[in-house]
């Protein structure tokens, strides 16, 4: 592949974003030619040879932007290599064992017939916005559970499918 590789991202907080650029730069140093953007202001995807998707987990969804981009993009995205990544636990359970995808990124990784899935830990800082978020803070269960090490990892590994 000698094309540009999209990796593209829902986020509220900006955790996801995060993951997406560290996806994006293990991609470009393993010589990749990359664009990232937030999943609503993509405008079209047939410029890209393939794509890589993400999503923050929101009460066991994925983020609306992402949803959304997957909805608008279907009939594009069927074309090209894809892959998908969804950020969101919590704790520790990212990093100690695969977690498989939520039902909705189930279905577009079949309908898309989608070369991966991953699912990263989550980050909820204290400047969190939105009243779930502030809950989830009071409860102690906030923290920076990304696992970077493996985030880098798994785009290594599609940067080798890519240029194999």
């Amino acid at each position: 592949m000698t094309g540009t590789v999209l990796v593209t991202y829902g986020t509220k907080n900006g955790s996801t974003a995060h993951i997406a650029e560290s996806i994006a730069d293990a991609l470009r140093e393993k010589g990749l030619t990359v664009e990232t953007m937030r999943a609503g202001s993509v405008p079209f995807v047939d410029r890209y040879d393939a794509v890589v998707v993400g999503g923050g987990l929101y009460a066991g969804r994925w983020h609306k932007d992402a949803r959304s981009f997957v909805r608008r993009h279907r009939k594009d995205l069927a074309g090209r290599p894809v892959w998908f990544f969804s950020s969101g636990p919590l704790d520790t359970s990212a990093s100690e064992r695969d977690i498989p995808p939520v039902r909705g990124v189930r279905r577009a990784i079949q309908d898309l017939h989608a070369r991966g899935h991953a699912t990263f830990g989550g980050c909820l800082d204290d400047d969190a916005d939105g009243w779930p978020a502030r809950w989830i803070l009071r409860s102690g269960n906030g923290g920076d559970f990304r696992d970077f090490e493996a985030v880098t990892a798994w785009a290594s590994g599609i940067a080798g499918e890519l240029k194999g």
